[in-house]
């Protein structure tokens, strides 16, 4: 009977929670390396470091969805999962980390269609 009420004064790991900060930070550390690569090696261009920035909205969205995730799982177990503060964490990080993906997508496309243009 003792480990029947044990488990209910355990905190669980929030898998999810701790994933979307990892993910988010990966995809803002993205951009910052690709630029890097840019200036630094001669083969890579500017305009290939923006199409691996775009990589970051990827990155991002899947940080926003496993904070979703890990918020969903704090809801159903009445907080006895933690990790809420790190699903919040990885959710601004995974949206900010997103903008900047889709910000770099814009300026590849305004960049090819003034090639295109003249």
């Amino acid at each position: 009977m003792e480990s029947l009420t044990r488990s209910s004064s355990a905190r669980g790991r929030n898998d999810a929670a701790r994933g979307s900060v990892v993910l988010a930070l990966l995809g803002l550390a993205l951009p910052v390396l690709a630029f890097v690569a840019a200036r630094k090696l001669q083969g890579v261009t500017i305009v290939q470091a923006t199409g691996a920035t775009c990589g970051s909205a990827v990155l991002g969205g899947a940080a926003v969805l496993l904070a979703r995730r890990g918020l969903r799982n704090i809801e159903r177990t009445i907080g006895r999962l933690g990790g809420e503060g790190a699903a919040r964490v990885g959710r601004l990080l995974g949206l900010i980390s997103l903008a900047i993906g889709v910000s770099a997508g814009i300026a590849l496309a305004v960049y090819a269609v003034l090639n295109v243009i003249g």
